[in-house]
């Protein structure tokens, strides 16, 4: 199978385990430094699994997006709300047009690159919260990508209507090691275990039945 892919790689559950899923199709791993406060606890992780699969990966800065964009996901750790994974709790997380703006370069970048296609690991449980991981924004991203590229470059993006569970599931299948993810969106050293993601993280190996591999701050373990 042909190494013709780049993967935007953040460093988390998702993307992490669609780097094992496609393995054989990719050349290529992107990780976008923008100043989120979990964005260096993520790259440790996504160092991490390309040195363990031998996949080369670029570290590319979009430092204006932490300079002058409005996010709690940009404002420290005290910003990010605690509970559950709703929209009306996890609404200030949004990051404006994140994914739009990370996919417009990365096919940039795979095009110059000579690659077929670029691969993003949304899910499911995200399109409430986030309107740049819904299904209408990747079907429209993918046309734009497809049109604005000589080779037509396909947007490859097939967790779209999975679970976390279910994605959690097939990563267990495929061996990956979750102690080398991150989610936490305060950015602690250690998951912090109160904060939507936190929760989505630990409900996800719940429901698949898998060992949860995280240190959670032990106070916030109930």
């Amino acid at each position: 199978m042909a190494k013709d892919s780049l993967i935007v790689l953040s460093g988390g559950m998702d993307s992490v385990t669609l780097l094992y899923d496609r393995a054989p199709e990719i050349a290529l791993a992107v990780n976008f430094i923008y100043g989120s406060n979990h964005n260096m606890r993520e790259l440790e992780c996504a160092r991490h699994h390309c040195r363990k699969l031998g996949v080369e990966l670029l570290e590319i800065h979009l430092d204006f997006m932490g300079e002058y964009f409005h996010s709690s996901l940009l404002e420290g750790a005290n910003a990010i709300p605690e509970g559950g994974y709703q929209d009306d709790n996890m609404r200030s997380t949004v990051v404006p047009f994140r994914n739009g703006i990370m996919l417009a370069t990365a096919a940039g970048l795979a095009e110059s690159r000579g690659l077929k296609s670029v691969m993003l690991a949304n899910h499911g449980g995200d399109h409430a919260i986030y309107p740049d991981c819904r299904p209408e924004f990747v079907k429209a991203m993918g046309e734009a990508i497809a049109a604005g590229t000589y080779e037509h470059l396909e947007l490859i993006a097939p967790y779209t209507h999975l679970t976390k569970t279910q994605i959690a599931e097939r990563g267990a299948r495929l061996g990956v090691d979750y102690s080398h993810t991150y989610s936490c969106y305060k950015g602690g050293e250690h998951h912090c275990g109160v904060c939507g993601t936190c929760r989505e993280r630990r409900e996800a190996f719940e429901e698949a039945g898998i060992e949860d591999p995280t240190f959670y701050e032990e106070a916030a373990v109930e």
